[in-house]
């Protein structure tokens, strides 16, 4: 009996359906990028280690180049391309361009993706390794300039624009809710 390497998977993707064929061992970056034309998001270092490559999986963070895209078939993927609400853009998007918090700009779409993960998981009470009191009775930690930094730390920028992220970051958080990009974590998920 020979096995197929390759399925026809449906991907919903900001919002949109996309059907295609693809082979098992192809990761959700590389559909992404090579497959849809979703550019934005960007391939650094396809190890999971610089965060370039991150999205939102059904709102939580997640390093595209380390999934594969069969996986993610019926999750919520928002990408960059996603994040805006047509012309008005999201929160963190407004806060990176005030605080200038980007260089070159390769690594911004993986950052803005991920602080939007940070501000749910914040939010939704979470603690990081900075947090000083971790019970859940306590609610979210303080998100203090040390919290943001580590909650952040996955994402690398090779310009070293990290105290402009940081600010940006803060900034969003004091900024109106904005629709969500994906689902919040639940609390199954925040347990595991």
């Amino acid at each position: 009996m020979v096995l197929s390497t390759s399925s026809v998977i449906t991907l919903h993707i900001n919002g949109e359906k996309f059907t295609l064929p693809v082979d098992h061992r192809t990761t959700l970056l590389d559909a992404l990028r090579e497959r849809l034309d979703l550019t934005g998001t960007k391939k650094g270092c396809d190890q999971g280690q610089c965060g370039a490559c991150t999205v939102l999986v059904d709102g939580r963070r997640t390093v595209a180049c380390l999934q594969f895209a069969v996986a993610a078939e019926g999750r919520d993927i928002t990408t960059i391309e996603g994040v805006a609400d047509g012309e008005r853009l999201h929160p963190v998007q407004l806060a990176f361009l005030e605080r200038d918090g980007y260089q070159c700009g390769y690594c911004t779409p993986g950052q803005i993706c991920s602080a939007i993960g940070v501000l749910a998981e914040h939010a939704a009470g979470w603690p990081s390794a900075a947090t000083d009191d971790v019970r859940p009775e306590a609610g979210p930690p303080p998100l203090t300039v040390d919290e943001i930094r580590e909650r952040m730390s996955g994402n690398l920028c090779r310009c070293a624009a990290y105290a402009s992220i940081v600010e940006a970051v803060a900034q969003a958080a004091e900024a109106p809710a904005a629709p969500p990009a994906g689902a919040e974590p639940n609390a199954k998920e925040q347990a595991a």
